[in-house]
C-alpha cells in the first residue's frame, strides 16, 4: 500500500481538482439511503483534506454540489445543506490546525442562508492561513461560470472598458469565479465514471485527468498517492514534443 511518504515531493501538482462521485451508490451497495453515504464521504473529504495539507498541496478544488444537483430529490438536497453547515461548524478547528484557508466558488448566493452565513463565516476565520487553499464548488456549474464571464466581458467593451483586440486568456481567467487558483494539474473523479460532469471546463485545459473505480467514501490516502504517482510519472508536454523538453 502506498504512503504519502513515496511521493516525490519535487514532482507534486500545484493545484488538485476532485469530482467526489460515489456517495449514494455506495450506500446503496449497503441497503442504505443515499444520505448515509453523503455523511460518510465527510471523513473521505476531512482525509483527503488533511493529507493535501501534509503534502503541502497548494491548491486543493473539490466538486462539493453542482448547479444540477439541485434537481435532486428535495429530502436529499436538504439534507446535503444540513450537512454542508454541520461540516463547516465542525472542520473550522481541523483547516486552522492544518493551516489551511477556505474558499468557495459557484453561485453562493443561491444556498440556504443558514449555509452561506456558516460558509462566510469559516473563510473569515480561516483568512489567514497560509498552507492549502481549499476551494468547495458549490451550487457550481461550469458553463455557467463561463457565460458569467462572457456578460461581464462584453458590458465592459460596450461601456468602452475593454476593446475586443485586447481579450486574451487573462482578461478571461480573471472574470472567472476561479481568478485566484492557477489552472488545474491533475483532476480525479471517483466511482468508476469517465466524464469531466460541468466542472472547471477552462481551467483544465492541460490537466491529467484520473480515474478511479472506487466510491468516493472508500477514497483513502492509498488512493489519492496512487493518483499523484500516476501524475509524476506522465510526460506533460503542453503542446511540445518530448524533444523539446529534454
Amino acid at each position: 500500500m502506498y504512503t504519502l511518504e513515496d511521493l516525490d515531493k519535487n514532482k507534486l501538482p500545484k493545484h488538485v481538482a476532485v469530482i467526489m462521485d460515489g456517495n449514494g451508490r455506495w450506500a446503496k451497495q449497503r441497503g442504505k439511503l443515499r444520505v448515509f453515504g453523503h455523511e460518510n464521504g465527510v471523513e473521505a473529504v476531512r482525509k483527503t483534506v488533511e493529507n493535501c495539507a501534509k503534502l503541502q498541496i497548494q491548491f486543493l478544488t473539490l466538486y462539493a454540489f453542482s448547479t444540477e444537483n439541485w434537481n435532486r430529490p428535495k429530502i436529499e438536497v436538504d439534507t446535503l445543506m444540513k450537512l454542508l453547515v454541520a461540516s463547516l461548524r465542525k472542520e473550522l478547528k481541523t483547516l486552522n490546525k492544518n493551516n489551511i484557508k477556505l474558499n468557495a466558488i459557484g453561485k453562493i448566493d443561491t444556498l440556504p442562508s443558514k449555509a452561506q452565513k456558516e460558509l462566510a463565516e469559516v473563510i473569515l476565520k480561516t483568512s489567514k492561513n497560509t498552507g492549502t487553499t481549499l476551494t468547495l464548488a458549490l451550487s457550481y456549474g461550469s458553463r455557467e461560470e463561463i457565460k458569467t464571464a462572457v456578460k461581464e466581458i462584453s458590458l465592459k467593451v460596450k461601456n468602452n472598458i475593454i476593446s475586443p483586440e485586447n481579450i486574451d486568456e487573462a482578461v478571461i481567467n480573471t472574470h472567472l469565479y476561479t481568478h485566484f487558483l492557477p489552472d488545474v494539474d491533475l483532476l480525479i473523479r471517483t466511482s468508476g465514471e469517465h466524464r469531466i460532469s460541468n466542472f472547471l471546463l477552462w481551467q483544465i485545459a492541460y490537466a491529467e485527468l484520473y480515474f478511479i473505480n472506487v466510491f468516493w467514501p472508500d477514497f483513502s490516502e492509498h488512493h489519492l498517492v496512487e493518483a499523484i504517482l500516476s501524475y509524476q510519472n506522465r510526460e506533460r508536454r503542453f503542446g511540445k514534443t518530448s524533444e523539446q523538453l529534454n
